[in-house]
């Protein structure tokens, strides 16, 4: 049975502008500070689970706004309309030091981890705004996921059976707000890695990520710890 490698990544930690686009963005703090900006409490969140949970872990503080890295390369989102009106040139130059160079380490490791025998689960940490275009979302925490791929729908459920018991008011639901199969780095991933991999993005309610941020995040950390230890996950894995 393989060694199973944790990995943690948040794509959207923060709303810095690097300085050679700060041109791009004056007058634009309010919308780099919501949720269009960044996720809020995500990063926060991460750097309490990545201590105990990760093998390796990655994170990201420039704004979406700028490049966003849960995008694939050509999709209509990667760029926003603060950046989709430059150069090619110039998107290529974001490109280059903002995307792929945070992307490529990640995509080694697993590379390397996989090469040594090793399966590989990738939590990646996000969250979401409580109400989207006047509709409010009714979940706590989401788990996104391929529906498709055993191993993934295997962890996924007994990560929302061990929250459960660990966040009992907690509202957990699976492939909510978002489609875990909609465009993302884990979907790259899974089409990178067929075997060995799961992908999974932790979607948490930023209205519980605020002032709670550290309780949420102990509760998912102590989930997170049981997890590790379930028989389904050995079970199903490769």
């Amino acid at each position: 049975m393989a060694v199973i490698r944790w990995l943690l990544t948040c794509e959207h930690g923060g709303h810095k502008v690097p300085a050679r686009w700060r041109h791009l963005f004056r007058g634009a703090d309010r919308v780099l500070r919501s949720h269009r900006g960044w996720d809020r409490g995500a990063l926060a969140t991460f750097r309490i689970l990545a201590p105990a949970i990760a093998d390796a872990s990655f994170h990201a503080t420039t704004t979406r706004l700028l490049v966003d890295l849960n995008r694939s390369v050509g999709h209509k989102a990667l760029f926003s309309e603060f950046t989709r009106h430059l150069s090619r040139a110039e998107r290529e130059e974001i490109l280059s030091d903002h995307y792929h160079t945070w992307r490529e380490p990640v995509v080694a490791r697993i590379a390397e981890w996989q090469a040594a025998g090793h399966a590989v689960v990738h939590v990646s940490v996000h969250s979401f705004t409580p109400s989207l275009e006047g509709v409010n979302r009714n979940a706590d925490v989401g788990l996104l996921y391929d529906p498709g791929r055993t191993w993934e729908r295997a962890i996924c459920r007994r990560w929302r059976a061990v929250l459960k018991e660990t966040a009992p008011d907690a509202r957990v639901r699976l492939n909510y707000p978002y489609r875990g199969t909609a465009d993302g780095f884990t979907t790259h991933l899974r089409r990178r890695f067929p075997g060995g991999y799961a992908g999974i993005e932790l979607e948490l309610n930023e209205g519980n990520v605020g002032t709670r941020c550290h309780h949420v995040a102990e509760e998912i950390l102590a989930s997170l710890m049981r997890l590790r230890t379930a028989p389904e996950l050995r079970a199903h894995s490769p």
